[in-house]
């Protein structure tokens, strides 16, 4: 059965992924793409509906992004979002131009609830404007549905053509009814069933997996992580002892990460998996000796882990698959979807170095965020503790210990994070907060303990809150429980006098700090 789906074109905004995101809060399917798909492929995909994003430039300028005029006259439903509303306008004959008054921030709205895009929104409401630019004539056919103070056409429609063109960001959470909003497009303008549910996917997976693995062989990157877990499981239900699990040590891990997982899915534990535990810590500690660079030390880990699956592949016969639990993000910020740079490389996504021993790599998380992963995996039974797990990076602590990775700075991490992660849920605040840990920073400092000057480093403690793990802002731990982390980590962590609290969001930061 073909999937219902709804296409982002994104323009290089900074709110793309979220606007995926909320589409697919309305359980409708939805991808990103970057305006340079060539029409005819957006045509083979005959999507419900086309969302434009917003983005940077000014849509009269030469050098700025645009689109074919075609796509208005495909008979799909298009929304444009800010430089995406401005772009249709002025595609169409409306006329854009620099605007006498900026508008930033949160913004009341005016708008016309006879239309349908705005079907049960208050006929007054904030919404999230940022733009220079503004429309001022509107292209013919449209009419103008929602105004403020200073922006004459903050949202315009021409609903004979199914064409809707918002200035403001209906995809942020300061636009307080833009779910609503974006509800009212792929449900009722684009007639979206909105059967997009973890039950269908978990279904439709098992049996696309059964008919491309048939009689093969499939090695999993098991971590023990959320997405590698729920990817595990998946396949096992999929292909059962065709799957071989394979849990690298890297010495990367969290504190008594290795045993836990080993509990779980090795032998004596509570899944029917092909188990293969290798220790290689010492193996990684030398691949990454005086290595510094962020984005040289994924690499390297990366590589490391494709080496030790190929070898443990040849073990056990030729293995025809390999299983990676990549996800949405991963995508994205690896520059594979839209028009996002590359934030980061990842090692399991982009496909297998040009000498690898396997045919292919196997994604069956590829089209998810973490929170539909954490889904699919309720959907299969896996257990609460395990599905919400705090995440945790493929390329492990290699990448929260800043600076060149060492076994005595692996223990420090360890044993602060061990410390943070216990008293976040002693305050009950393990299920509030998406995702937090403990960093080692590089820096060193002079402290006094006891009557002794010392000189060691300082922990970095991060905490955020997000809902798709683009976008983050900095959680607020009470104060107190702050101070006893702290007081904790310096009492009983050995070589750190200094701990401090990262406040910045994402962006301009990314979640994990290195």
């Amino acid at each position: 059965m073909k999937r219902e789906t709804v296409i982002v074109l994104d323009f290089g905004g900074q709110y793309n992924q979220l606007v995926a995101r909320r589409v697919r809060e309305c359980q409708v399917y939805c991808e990103i793409y970057s305006y340079k798909t060539d029409i005819e492929k957006i045509k083979e995909m005959n999507p419900k509906g086309i969302i434009l994003t917003g983005g940077p430039n000014s849509c009269y300028e030469a050098s700025s992004p645009t689109y074919t005029e075609e796509l208005f006259q495909l008979g799909i439903p298009v929304l444009g979002l800010c430089y995406g509303a401005q772009l249709m306008q002025y595609l169409l004959g409306g006329k854009v131009e620099r605007a006498a008054v900026r508008e930033y921030g949160k913004t009341q709205v005016q708008v016309d609830t006879d239309s349908r895009l705005f079907a049960g929104v208050s006929p007054e409401t904030i919404c999230w404007m940022s733009h220079f630019d503004y429309i001022s004539r509107t292209a013919p056919g449209f009419r103008v549905i929602a105004h403020t103070a200073d922006c004459p056409v903050a949202a315009a429609e021409n609903e004979a053509q199914k064409l809707y063109a918002i200035q403001f960001h209906p995809e942020v959470l300061h636009t307080v009814e833009g779910t609503k909003m974006l509800s009212n497009f792929v449900l009722d303008i684009c007639g979206c069933a909105g059967d997009w549910r973890m039950d269908s996917f978990v279904e439709e997976s098992i049996k696309a997996i059964r008919k491309k693995v048939g009689d093969g062989k499939v090695l999993c990157a098991l971590s023990g992580g959320v997405d590698s877990s729920v990817a595990a499981v998946l396949l096992s239900k999929a292909v059962g002892e065709q799957l071989t699990c394979v849990f690298v040590d890297h010495g990367l891990l969290r504190k008594n990460e290795g045993d836990e997982v080993e509990a779980v899915f090795g032998p004596d534990g509570s899944y029917d998996l092909n188990f293969i535990r290798v220790n290689a810590q010492e193996r990684f500690y030398e691949k990454l000796k005086g290595v510094s660079e962020p984005e040289k030390k994924r690499k390297i880990i990366g590589e490391e882990f494709i080496r030790v699956f190929e070898e443990e592949a040849k073990k056990i016969g030729m293995v025809d698959f390999l299983v990676q639990g990549t996800i949405y993000p991963d995508v994205v910020e690896s520059g594979l979807g839209g028009e996002s740079a590359v934030i980061k490389s990842h090692h399991n996504v982009g496909g297998l170095p040009d000498y690898v021993d396997f045919k292919e790599i196997i994604e069956p998380l590829r089209d998810l965020f973490k929170d539909e992963v954490r889904k699919a995996g309720l959907e299969m039974g896996i257990p609460e503790y395990l599905v919400f797990r705090q995440p945790f990076p493929g390329p492990g602590l290699g990448i929260r210990i800043i600076g060149d990775v060492t076994a005595e700075k692996v223990k420090i991490v360890q044993d602060a994070d061990a410390i943070y992660r216990e008293e976040i849920a002693k305050a009950g605040l393990d299920r509030n907060i998406n995702q937090y840990f403990a960093a080692l920073t590089n820096m060193r400092s002079v402290g006094v303990m006891g009557d002794e000057r010392t000189y060691d480093y300082a922990i970095a403690l991060r905490a955020v809150n997000t809902i798709d793990f683009m976008t983050a802002e900095s959680a607020q731990i009470p104060w107190e429980v702050l101070q006893r982390v702290t007081s904790r980590i310096i009492n009983e962590v050995s070589h750190v006098n200094r701990v401090m609290y990262d406040l910045t969001s994402k962006p301009p930061g990314t979640i994990e700090f290195e």
